[in-house]
């Protein structure tokens, strides 16, 4: 298998997708935006794999020990190699304990190359990770692992079991800013899975240690990596220069992901997974990972129905910051602000629950059913916390003056298989 790597940028500028907009990363102005680069596809065999990595900011788990050990005096060399003999030894029993957890998924997908001569049907091999989510086989990972078109999937257990009869339950649409997928062995043939222990992504903090397990090169070997979370809701576009995604509210992190591990968990430091690794940065060595509580509507649904289904609004919206409330030029700083048409594309999608309420651009959802949009609790983790069918209320500020709106959640589209 020849795994080649090619750059995908991740572009500054706002997205325009079906349910909601990347927002233009920021420097310290904030009109100014900083351009990123992401890895991708392990392109010998044509499969768009999108890894994630992120670049952090501020003193980890390592600095604070330091601290605690010697307050302001300088800590002895002995001091340090103890620290950081003891930090391996948490990594490594961390690494144990998930590791079990984690799978190699292997895809083949059909693609039809057209030329002068006609089209012709070829075949494309790919790799990438999940993580198990239930003893009965369902695994979570990226839609990129999976893409519309694959025509076998085959799981990789870390002993190196191979199950190769595996279905796709179903993916988030293409243009979703949550790229996640779901697959499920058809047949356990009696061997004991290890489903991971899913922890709360809304708790973690800048700083905060985190660590990264994966499948490298889909070659069955776990790789673990260890950093910090260094940032949270960033929300970028990713292009490999024919295709762009845009994603929404990430984790931004360091520590280092390899080529193949889209689909990996981030953990913290008890263990529980808080992300899925998703895009690398690698010009300025950051990526990101989706917090685990944007996801957690999806897992209960696969769980409840054996079916991802994911309820949506129907607009296209950016997270508010301090420096995006300047940018919009706008009084409320946090929620979740249906930015103006871009291109011809309204922010609210004609025909969508959003578009029947009445919801417009230039509103700004601040709470839904009483839970506040923020930073830490994105419209999105917001809206997994409940069914397609159900009935919200969302309160809106709509030219400076607090609204309150009722809608029913419908099944936001998906791609088919």
């Amino acid at each position: 298998m020849n795994n080649d790597s090619e750059k995908r940028s991740v572009l500054p500028e706002p997205a325009r997708v079906d349910i909601r907009p990347a927002v233009p990363q920021k420097a310290t102005k904030p009109k100014k935006r900083q351009k990123l680069f992401n890895t991708a596809k392990l392109s010998g065999i044509g499969l768009l794999l999108i890894v994630a990595v992120a670049a952090g900011f501020g003193g980890g788990y390592l600095g604070s020990r330091a601290n605690t050990i010697s307050g302001n005096s300088p800590i002895s060399t002995e001091a340090k190699q103890q620290i950081v003999s003891s930090e391996g030894e948490l990594i490594s029993e961390i690494a144990a304990k998930v590791g079990p957890s984690v799978v190699s998924i292997d895809v083949t997908t059909q693609t039809t190359e057209r030329s002068i001569f006609g089209n012709r049907q070829s075949e494309q091999q790919g790799a990438g990770t999940g993580v198990i989510i239930s003893q009965d086989g369902v695994i979570v990972t990226n839609r990129h692992v999976v893409p519309a078109g694959a025509t076998s999937v085959s799981v990789t257990l870390s002993d190196g079991t191979t199950f190769d009869d595996v279905d796709i339950i179903g993916r988030t649409a293409s243009n979703d800013p949550l790229d996640i997928a779901f697959v499920k062995i058809k047949d356990t043939k009696g061997v004991k899975l290890t489903p991971a222990t899913i922890g709360d992504s809304s708790a973690m903090k800048v700083g905060g240690r985190v660590i990264a397990i994966g499948n490298a090169l889909g070659q069955f070997q776990n790789t673990v990596t260890s950093g910090i979370l260094s940032g949270y809701g960033r929300e970028v576009e990713a292009s490999d220069g024919n295709t762009t995604e845009s994603l929404q509210n990430l984790f931004q992190t360091d520590a280092a992901i390899n080529p193949g591990n889209s689909g990996g968990p981030l953990v913290n430091l008890t263990g529980e997974v808080i992300g899925i690794n998703v895009a690398v940065a690698d010009a300025n060595n950051i990526g990101f990972a989706i917090p685990i509580n944007d996801v957690k509507g999806l897992i209960a649904s696969v769980q409840k129905n054996g079916k991802l289904e994911r309820p949506y609004l129907g607009v296209r919206y950016v997270s508010l910051t301090d420096d995006l409330a300047y940018y919009y030029n706008l009084d409320t700083k946090r929620g979740a602000y249906i930015a103006p048409s871009q291109n011809g594309q309204s922010s609210v999608i004609s025909g969508s629950p959003a578009d029947r309420a009445g919801l417009k651009e230039k509103d700004i959802i601040v709470a839904i059913n009483g839970t506040a949009i923020d930073e830490k609790n994105s419209l999105v983790s917001a809206l997994g916390k409940f069914s397609v069918g159900d009935t919200v209320e969302l309160k809106i500020i709509r030219d400076g003056k607090e609204q309150t709106i009722k809608l029913k959640l419908e099944a936001a589209p998906s791609d088919s298989q």
